[in-house]
């Protein structure tokens, strides 16, 4: 071999020698790169969707629920997917999504999605498909039942304790069945305390629109409603803004606790534990274990409660042992709302 020869071959040698260093380093970078992806796919064998007929950022129904997604995520290890729906049309057509995509749980936010349910879930038996609201059940088709009637009444008593002008106030986004229950039960509590009392009901026609929700709280201020129980979601913000404008007016919140919302001015809130029921639930979809069902909770089982504001005291002390002593009653299943006018 010629000089040359040999002088070049010393130079390839060591560029060679580095291309396949470079190489075995990207190999195993690669291989690296890959684990986490396993992991992450195993980790991803629990997949969780829910639907929400409204914004997360309405600080009431949508957002409870959705930190129960959370909860879901954070607990189990699940991956999480989220995403509001306007129409039913959209309802079936996420539905149909997410069952297409081998997802476990979809979650259903809301009485309006039982059909929605109905129509799909047969199509995709391997996914659990769980409205909250409703009596609509199947094969693989649950539906959670939240008694919110009980914390309704007891909100009711409260509101009768405090009024002075006897006049109270209902505000809703929609005629929903279990709103139009809660405010039965709202009204039947109140005249439990006081008998005169006097009850306007107001629904916006949405769940969205907070000026709306203002307005008719200012209509019912108007007519001498000094405490008023929203159940309207984001539109349920502007009620709260009308009543801090109006110093003298209670309100009472529904769904997550939404005292902090005004804090001079909240009587309490009626909650739905939506984390601790979606978890329940989740857990046992994980497992294997769930048995679809009307599955039921009440104030026996805490995820409904009344939830006072601690930041006032305006109940007195009397009606506020008679609240404590119907709390216990539904929770030992010894007393249920009576029937009555709303």
């Amino acid at each position: 071999m010629s000089l040359l020869n040999k002088t070049l071959l010393g130079l390839i040698n060591p560029i060679i020698a580095r291309r396949v260093v470079l190489f075995h380093s990207i190999a195993l970078l690669a291989l690296g790169c890959g684990r986490p992806a396993a992991e992450s796919a195993t980790k991803s064998e629990f997949r969780v969707a829910l639907l929400t007929p409204g914004p997360i950022s309405d600080q009431a129904w949508n957002a409870a629920a959705y930190r129960g997604l959370e909860r879901i995520r954070d607990s189990l290890g699940a991956e999480i997917s989220h995403i509001q729906t306007k129409t039913p049309a959209e309802f079936e057509e996420n539905f149909r999504q997410y069952g297409a995509k081998g997802y476990a749980l979809v979650i259903g936010h809301g009485f309006e999605f039982q059909e929605a349910a109905q129509r799909v879930g047969p199509e995709y038996p391997r996914t659990v498909f769980v409205t909250t609201g409703g009596e609509g059940t199947g094969p693989n088709i649950a539906a959670l039942s939240f008694a919110f009637d009980e914390p309704s009444y007891l909100a009711g008593m409260a509101a009768a304790a405090v009024s002075k002008s006897g006049v109270l106030g209902e505000i809703a986004g929609t005629e929903l069945p279990p709103v139009q229950a809660s405010f039965a039960a709202f009204a039947a509590g109140a005249r439990s305390v006081r008998p005169d009392a006097t009850v306007l009901t107001a629904y916006i026609g949405n769940w969205d629109d907070a000026g709306a929700g203002k307005e008719q709280a200012l209509a019912q201020i108007a007519r001498r409603a000094d405490v008023i129980f929203q159940n309207a979601d984001a539109a349920g913000l502007g009620v709260f803004q009308a009543v801090r404008e109006h110093p003298g007016t209670w309100i009472v919140g529904s769904n997550a606790d939404q005292n902090a919302l005004a804090p001079q001015s909240a009587l309490g809130s009626v909650v739905i534990d939506l984390p601790h029921a979606f978890l329940l639930v989740a857990r046992d979809v994980k497992a294997g274990t769930f048995q679809p069902r009307v599955v039921r909770f009440d104030i026996a089982t805490d995820v409904v409660r009344w939830v006072p504001n601690p930041a006032t005291a305006g109940v007195p002390a009397a009606v506020q042992a008679r609240i404590d002593s119907t709390r216990a009653r539904f929770a030992r299943h010894e007393f249920t709302v009576p029937a009555g006018r709303p």
